[in-house]
């Protein structure tokens, strides 16, 4: 749905790209901040997508397939790509903006991009709940890391002692301790643009887990020498019940596509020419495409494998004991794969907060073993450092944050991933009100709207319901 006068895209953008980076640094109106060299390629958009959209998480979609059933579980899986294809469209065409009194405009971040097309109050609403979003965000990978990794210490525990032992495992804190130390250090990577070779690493990472599940899915459809499920999927006592699982489904399979809170920040780190925009939608529709096709082999062969037994995670779920030694490894590649995606989803933060409370920051020499003095920024070294411990501490302190995490983001998905992007492409490409793009655009939106209102109700019956039982 992406016009001609997209970011980047037609002939006058491509008069202008000399112009480009002489006004890229007026982009925030930030005095400190440098001119940054754009480097990035069709590849490490690719990278950084994925290691933002593939998380652990695809291992429990094979939940939401049991609840859907055969026909409901695909389907909605395909649906979901496609409005993540859109709506990631829209905004991709966002990041160019020709002003008339600034000229030709870097929009590098969404929060920016809301500002400049939409307005201050906006702005201001976009920016609590982005912000609060990727805050939510590195506190729930913390807590997901920890999981992961005790769930190697029970796999290894099953292992010896056997599947019906106790294995009951202490707190999660230490391990916490250590995601939180790694990110410390991780941190202080100065932005975007310098996390090519991470977020690859951590793309790899979700590859390699995303493969074990869907090898042991299918080792086991094969053992078991029958597809198990059903059309319906899981029957419940009541049609009530039924339609909350119904609800939790969608959501876990409608929050599990989309990137659009840095979708920006990695569009920004594009080589021109070809136009941005056109890079980043082809990187887009690439990953897109390769993790609806990971997303379909988990959760199918998942509930292929165990039918209405379909566990929540299919490792640290337990659906699988043995090779205990993969299953290890598996986790031990999530753990790895959340230290990149914790910087996908934090790196926009510390950017905001360079350019607006950080400016021309001291640099001193601090000497550091085996490679001598290396200049560090104070202020980035210290808010960065207090950044990492607050999520940690809360991560710790507050072991069910991420279910409050997981309700408040159902509740802003719609705005911050359909709402803005949607008015944005109408202002910013002057729709007229009622025309047929303008009903075909708004029908997208109110079709959203529906959907995202269904799985966050579901996902308060979920949250409240559990802490219920």
């Amino acid at each position: 749905m992406g016009s001609g006068g997209g970011g980047g895209g037609g002939g006058g953008d491509r008069q202008a790209q000399p112009l480009l980076g002489k006004l890229s640094e007026s982009s925030y109106g930030s005095s400190g901040e440098h001119l940054v060299k754009r480097t990035g390629t069709v590849w490490t958009a690719m990278a950084h997508i994925i290691t933002a959209v593939i998380g652990s998480g695809v291992l429990s979609l094979a939940w939401s397939v049991a609840q859907l059933g055969w026909v409901g579980g695909p389907a909605a899986m395909v649906f979901f790509a496609g409005v993540t294809a859109v709506q990631s469209s829209l905004i991709a065409d966002c990041y160019i903006s020709h002003d008339p009194e600034r000229g030709v405009v870097r929009n590098r971040s969404y929060v920016d991009a809301v500002r400049l097309y939409l307005g201050e109050k906006s702005h201001l609403f976009c920016s609590f709940f982005l912000n609060f979003s990727l805050f939510g965000t590195g506190v729930v990978y913390t807590l997901t890391s920890a999981t992961s990794m005790r769930a190697i210490q029970r796999s290894n525990c099953y292992h010896s002692d056997g599947h019906d032992a106790p294995c009951s495992v202490g707190g999660d804190g230490y391990y916490m301790l250590l995601f939180g130390l790694a990110q410390v250090v991780l941190s202080q990577i100065p932005g975007f643009h310098d996390m090519a070779g991470l977020s690859v690493f951590a793309a790899v990472m979700s590859f390699f887990y995303a493969f074990v599940g869907v090898g042991l899915g299918l080792a086991k459809v094969i053992a078991n020498g029958v597809i198990m499920g059903g059309i319906g999927g899981i029957p419940m006592v009541s049609p009530a019940q039924k339609v909350w699982r119904v609800s939790q489904a969608l959501g876990d399979i409608l929050f599990a596509y989309p990137f659009s809170l840095v979708l920006l920040e990695i569009e920004d780190t594009l080589r021109s020419p070809p136009p941005e925009n056109e890079t980043m939608k082809t990187a887009t529709r690439a990953s897109i495409v390769i993790t609806a096709f990971f997303y379909l082999c988990c959760g199918c062969l998942g509930y292929a494998a165990f039918g209405d037994g379909t566990p929540g995670n299919l490792l640290t779920g337990f659906g699988f004991y043995e090779p205990y030694w993969l299953i290890d490894l598996a986790n031990l590649c999530i753990v790895l794969h959340l230290l990149g995606g914790y910087q996908v989803y934090t790196q926009p933060v510390f950017g905001f907060a360079d350019r607006h409370l950080g400016g021309a920051a001291a640099e001193v020499p601090v000497p550091v073993p085996l490679l001598g003095a290396r200049r560090v920024n104070v202020f980035r070294l210290c808010f960065r450092t207090a950044y990492v411990a607050v999520t940690t501490a809360l991560a710790v302190l507050f072991p069910y944050f991420n279910q409050v995490i997981g309700l408040l983001g159902a509740f802003t998905f719609w705005p911050l991933a359909i709402y803005f992007p949607v008015e944005m492409y109408l202002a910013r490409n002057k729709v007229a009100p009622w025309t047929k793009q303008w009903l075909a655009i708004h029908g997208f939106s109110s079709v959203c709207l529906l959907i995202s209102a269904f799985a966050s109700v579901g996902s308060a019956v979920g949250v409240f319901g559990s802490e219920t039982s």
